[in-house]
């Protein structure tokens, strides 16, 4: 019996492939935002820090000093009416405070000087100036209540040279006609004689 003939071989192929299949890519959706920041709006940017504007009102400018000429002004009437010039807020500049005069006899006006030189002692005082212009001032401090705070702010106010400083040589003066000394035959005497016989170098 004949034997059975073997098929012929048949090439090796590899299957065909039929399409490839991906996977579908879905679109990306965004994520849902969360409550908190969807009901979120967008801040309004803060405006650039503003330097703080001052509200205190502004300190009122010093009334201009009152200059007034000291010459040929008895010592005691000009100080009283100074002192109540500066009692009503007024600034007093007061200038040749050496030609200020002092009334009464030449013997007693030193006297009386001397005496309150010499009063007290150096150590515990009272000192008592003599300098024209010291001297001047202390006549007006012993009209002021000087130990009290509306005396001393009065004293503040008030400023006494010899002679014509140059801040005010052009500045206009005063004088107080109540107080002008009468002509007499003796000259009365100034405090520039009063200064010198205390030993103050004038």
């Amino acid at each position: 019996m004949p034997e059975p003939t073997a098929a012929p071989p048949t090439p090796d192929k590899k299957p065909a492939r039929g399409p490839k299949i991906t996977k579908s890519t879905k679109p990306e959706t965004a994520a849902p935002a969360s409550p908190s920041t969807a009901s979120a709006t967008p801040k309004p940017a803060k405006p650039a820090a503003q330097t703080p504007v001052s509200t205190k009102p502004a300190a009122p400018a010093a009334p201009a000093a009152t200059v007034v000429d000291a010459s040929d002004l008895i010592l005691g009437r000009a100080c009283s009416h100074i002192a109540k010039r500066l009692l009503n807020g007024e600034s007093i500049v007061v200038v040749n405070a050496e030609k200020a005069v002092v009334t009464g006899g030449r013997k007693m006006v030193i006297d009386f000087y001397i005496a309150n030189r010499a009063r007290g002692s150096k150590r515990t005082g009272p000192h008592f100036p003599r300098y024209p212009d010291r001297i001047f001032r202390r006549t007006v401090r012993g009209m002021l209540p000087h130990l009290k705070t509306r005396g001393k702010d009065a004293l503040e106010r008030l400023e006494v040279y010899m002679g014509v400083p140059d801040a005010y040589a052009s500045a206009p003066r005063q004088s107080i006609d109540n107080a002008k000394a009468r002509p007499a035959l003796r000259p009365p005497t100034t405090l520039e004689e009063v200064s010198r016989l205390l030993g103050a170098r004038v």
